[in-house]
C-alpha cells in the first residue's frame, strides 16, 4: 500500500506489509504480517500478527501465530511457533522453536530456544540455549546457561554460566552460578558446584583416561554423600591443632587382616583393616553408609597415626640409648676399680707378711 521502491517483496493476508516502503526481499503471509515495516530487508513472517511490529529490523523468520510480534529492530532472529519471541523488540540473533519459546524476551540477544516455553520468561538475558519442554522457562536475565532436557533448569532465575543436562537437570538451581548438572537435579544454593548422577541411582563409575594414565598430584577421596576433594593440609584450613599425645596408642589392637572382595571377579586378594573392628577403637576413622553402618576405613589418616607412634617410640629407644650409655659408663668405672683392687690384691699376696696379714683378716 505504502511501497515506494521496495521490491521482490511477497504479502499475502489483510495489511501484511502494509507499511513497506523501501524494504525489500521480504515475505509476509498472513492477517497483520510484517505490517509496520518500512525499510528493513530479507525478513519472512508467517502467521497472524507475525513481526506485525517490526519497522527496521532485517534477516528475522517468524512463522506461527504472533511470532516476533513485537520486534522492531531486532535483527537476524528466528521464531517458529505460536508467540515465539512474542515480545522480542530490540534482540538479535535470538532462535525460538516451540510454543511460547522465548515469548518475553524483549532485547536479549544470542539466545537459542528449542521446546515448548523454553526460555519463555527471559527479557534481557544472553547467550543462553535452552533446549526441552520448559527448559530455562523462569529465566529472567540470567546469561550464558545451558540446559539441554525436560525442565532443565526451570526455576532458575538470573544464574549465569550454568550448564546442566538431562531430565530435569538443575531443576532446583535458582540463583547460583558456574554450576554444571549432568543427570542431577542440582541444589538451590549452589555455587561453583559439578554434580554428575544421582546419589542412590547410579552405583558404578567408569571414566575413560583414568586408569593407566601417569600423574602428579594429591590422592582424591570421596565423602559418604559422594563429594570428591583432596585432604587440606595447610594450617590456615584447620582450627584447634594440638599434639596427638596418646591418641594413636590403640593402634596396636587393630587386626590387620588379608580378604577377598565378595563381588570381585578378578578375586584378587587384598590387605586392610575390617571397618566394624576399627570403629569399636575409632569410630572417628570409619565412614558410615546412609543406613548408619560401618562402610570404609579412613586409611589416610593411618599414616599419620603411625608416625606418631613411631616418633615415641624413636623417643623411647633414645631415653634407652642415653641410659644404655649410662649404664656402659657405671661398668666401665666399676671394671677399673676392680682391675685397681685386683692389682692391690696380688701386690699384697705377693708379700709374705702381707700375706699372713691378709689372710689374718679374712679369718676374722
Amino acid at each position: 500500500m505504502n511501497n515506494t521502491s521496495g521490491s521482490h517483496n511477497t504479502a499475502s493476508g489483510f495489511n501484511a506489509l502494509g507499511s513497506n516502503t523501501t524494504g525489500i526481499e521480504n515475505t509476509a503471509d498472513g492477517y497483520g504480517a510484517l505490517a509496520a515495516n518500512t525499510t528493513a530487508h530479507f525478513n519472512t513472517a508467517i502467521g497472524f500478527l507475525a513481526l506485525s511490529k517490526n519497522t527496521t529490523g532485517s534477516g528475522n523468520t517468524a512463522s506461527g501465530y504472533r511470532a516476533l510480534e513485537s520486534n522492531t529492530t531486532g535483527t537476524s532472529n528466528t521464531a517458529n511457533g505460536r508467540n515465539a519471541l512474542h515480545g522480542n523488540s530490540t534482540g538479535i540473533n535470538n532462535t525460538a522453536s516451540g510454543f511460547g519459546a522465548l515469548a518475553a524476551n524483549t532485547s536479549g540477544g544470542n539466545n537459542t530456544a528449542n521446546g515448548y516455553a523454553a526460555l519463555t520468561a527471559n527479557t534481557t538475558g544472553a547467550f543462553n540455549t535452552a533446549a526441552g519442554v520448559n527448559a530455562l522457562s523462569k529465566d529472567t536475565t540470567g546469561q550464558k546457561n545451558t540446559a539441554v532436557g525436560f525442565n532443565a533448569m526451570l526455576n532458575n532465575t538470573v544464574g549465569n554460566s550454568n550448564t546442566v543436562l538431562g531430565y530435569e537437570a538443575g531443576y532446583f538451581l535458582t540463583t547460583g552460578a558456574n554450576n554444571v548438572d549432568i543427570g542431577n537435579t542440582g541444589v538451590a544454593a549452589d555455587s561453583n558446584t559439578i554434580r554428575v548422577g544421582t546419589q542412590g541411582t547410579q552405583t558404578a563409575t567408569f571414566i575413560a583416561g583414568v586408569a593407566g594414565s601417569m600423574v602428579t598430584g594429591d590422592a582424591v577421596v570421596v565423602s559418604s554423600t559422594g563429594k570428591l576433594g583432596i585432604v587440606m593440609s595447610s594450617a590456615r584450613f584447620k582450627r584447634d591443632i594440638h599434639d596427638m599425645g596418646g591418641a594413636s596408642t590403640r593402634l596396636l589392637k587393630l587386626r590387620p587382616v588379608s580378604f577377598r572382595y565378595n563381588h570381585d571377579p578378578s578375586n584378587t586378594l587384598q590387605y586392610g583393616l575390617v571397618a566394624e573392628e576399627v570403629a569399636k577403637s575409632y569410630p572417628e576413622l570409619v565412614s558410615y553408609g546412609d543406613d548408619g553402618k560401618p562402610q570404609s576405613v579412613r586409611y589416610l589418616e593411618l599414616s599419620a597415626m603411625l608416625l606418631n607412634e613411631l616418633q615415641k617410640q624413636n623417643g623411647r629407644l633414645r631415653k634407652q640409648a642415653i641410659e644404655n650409655q649410662r649404664q656402659a659408663e657405671q661398668i666401665k668405672q666399676l671394671s677399673a676399680q676392680l682391675t685397681q683392687l685386683k692389682g692391690m690384691f696380688e701386690h699384697a699376696m705377693a708379700a709374705p707378711a702381707g700375706a699372713r696379714g691378709l689372710a689374718a683378716a679374712f679369718d676374722r
